[in-house]
């Protein structure tokens, strides 16, 4: 296995530059992994892939504005820093933008907010400790932290989170739970299906591609999440009836997977709280996850990695391709794949 056997080639106009609007008018590709049948549809036909019994897992963490603009002390030069780990109160993991960003170097934000430069973490990484909490100024004097891949502006913020949104801490929004609303919502609930919900703060390590040859060598990326005793009894039950398991995004993928690792005895899965560098690759022995929802991902990637891993690279790729062909649009704000 190859780091190259995950590449394709895409056309830069199927990167979406907007989100849908309404957000269930994307398109939904739906793939049957056993039988390799592909069929198109619109996300808001998606409660006809669902029955009783089933569970739908989503992932309710918060994007922060994490990007923020300052001036070098002394000097005045611009700086652009993007949180990505809070480690403390007054302490984050950063990336930096802008040169002479070394070790005891202070920058001046709004507010009188003043950030040092605590320790280089290699390439554009930074531990800095700001004078008093950031996070409470944030909402003031931060911005939304889009992917590179997005040129345009975005009109309105929200466009960028989760209508069940709700813990804030990503660096990135969980991209599948974008095309939700609240009556599509409603719709999947009155077929009977359980919607549960957990949290895994997505970091930006998650969008870079695999650099190395070898994908086994790659330095996985950790994330902070939590799965609750009452998804737990969720699932269980969910398997008990002969319901699926559909976990709504990688990171829903990611979480899951990892608790139910985290299980003993004869249980299917457990709570969970902590980081999970977790990292799926093909040959992965899947224990929980029955339906991944998700976007259509990066070359390279870790996460198509994943989804390689569940329903195999070939198919994947061939997928893919007539997705490009049949005009579906990528990335983050793209249209929607689900996979059976």
């Amino acid at each position: 296995m190859r780091t190259s056997d995950f590449d394709y080639e895409l056309p830069s106009d199927r990167i979406a530059q907007h989100p849908a609007e309404p957000r269930d008018s994307s398109r939904l590709l739906v793939l049957n992994r056993r039988s390799g049948e592909i069929q198109n549809h619109i996300f808001r036909d998606l409660p006809q892939f669902l029955t009783p019994n089933d569970v739908i897992v989503l992932n309710e963490t918060r994007v922060i504005p994490a990007r923020l603009h300052g001036k070098k002390l002394p000097g005045g030069g611009h700086v652009e820093l993007l949180l990505l780990k809070r480690l403390a109160p007054q302490t984050w993991e950063t990336m930096v933008g802008g040169k002479g960003l070394h070790s005891g170097r202070r920058i001046a934000l709004p507010t009188g907010i003043v950030a040092e430069i605590e320790e280089e973490l290699g390439g554009p990484r930074r531990k800095v400790r700001f004078s008093q909490p950031i996070s409470p100024a944030l909402e003031e004097i931060g911005e939304m932290p889009l992917p590179p891949y997005i040129h345009e502006k975005l009109e309105n913020p929200t466009s960028y989170q989760t209508i069940f949104a709700q813990t804030p801490g990503s660096a990135a929004a969980p991209t599948a739970g974008l095309h939700f609303t609240h009556d599509l919502l409603d719709r999947i609930r009155a077929k009977g299906v359980r919607i549960a919900k957990i949290t895994l703060h997505v970091g930006l390590d998650t969008f870079v591609p695999v650099s190395v040859e070898d994908p086994q060598s790659h330095p996985i990326h950790s994330e902070w999440c939590q799965i609750s005793q009452n998804v737990v009894n969720a699932i269980h039950e969910c398997k008990e009836r002969g319901g699926r398991l559909i976990a709504a995004g990688t990171t829903s993928v990611r979480a899951l997977e990892t608790a139910a690792r985290a299980a003993q005895g004869n249980e299917l899965i457990n709570n969970f709280e902590g980081n999970t560098d977790l990292f799926i690759l093909p040959g992965f022995d899947f224990q929980i996850v029955d339906v991944i929802l998700t976007n259509f991902h990066l070359p390279r990637s870790t996460l198509l990695m994943m989804v390689s891993a569940f329903a195999g690279r070939e198919q994947i790729l061939r997928t893919y391709q007539i997705a490009i062909e049949e005009g579906y649009r990528f990335y983050s704000f793209g249209d929607a794949m689900l996979i059976l």
